[in-house]
């Protein structure tokens, strides 16, 4: 049995993304003092990951709004990055950083690396600002994910981290009731 990964410090990487025109470094540091989002997917210029990227790029102005950054991450590098972004309109979308991870070093880090073939599974991890893993999704190749249950989620993570002692029932959504767990509840719902 594998152990998850929720409540886990991420681990230490460093790693060269493709962001607004320019290479940048990216460490776990840069996750730290914010909400993240680590999005991986299996390669660029592919068929479902264009879709779900073009998903989250349309999503990405909700998210900043949430004080969430946005990190895709593929086992490209990051000059395929450049070269997809440059050649897709709806790639050309994307306003976050696009992480280059050719040695596969995050993807393990985050257990979602597919050894025989070199590439990542769909993996989702919200992070929050002290470098922890609240909230891990992992698909296979052929399963894309929604943006829109991505927020939901990350305003779940969020609500529960400033609202100790409640938790968030299935479908929450802002302003809906939530929950305190105790005795008197068990049974009841």
């Amino acid at each position: 049995m594998t152990q998850s990964l929720i409540n886990t410090e991420i681990k230490p990487f460093k790693a060269t993304a493709f962001h607004n025109g320019e290479f940048v470094d990216v460490t776990e540091q840069s996750l730290l003092g914010k909400w993240s989002v680590v999005f991986f997917y299996p390669a660029d210029f592919t068929f479902v990951c264009p879709t779900e990227l073009g998903d989250l790029a349309d999503h990405y102005a909700q998210l900043q709004e949430m004080g969430v950054e946005v990190y895709s991450v593929s086992t490209d590098t990051h000059f395929t990055h450049k070269a997809w972004h440059d050649s897709s309109d709806t790639i050309k979308k994307i306003q976050f950083p696009m992480i280059g991870d050719p040695t596969g070093t995050i993807s393990r880090n985050f257990g979602v690396m597919i050894e025989e073939e070199g590439l990542a599974l769909r993996g989702t991890f919200i992070i929050n600002p002290e470098g922890v893993i609240k909230s891990l999704e992992t698909n296979d190749l052929g399963i894309g994910r929604s943006a829109k249950d991505l927020i939901r989620k990350v305003q779940a993570a969020q609500f529960i981290a400033s609202h100790p002692g409640l938790v968030c029932p299935a479908a929450w959504q802002p302003g809906e009731e939530t929950l305190a767990p105790s005795l008197d509840l068990v049974g009841k719902i």
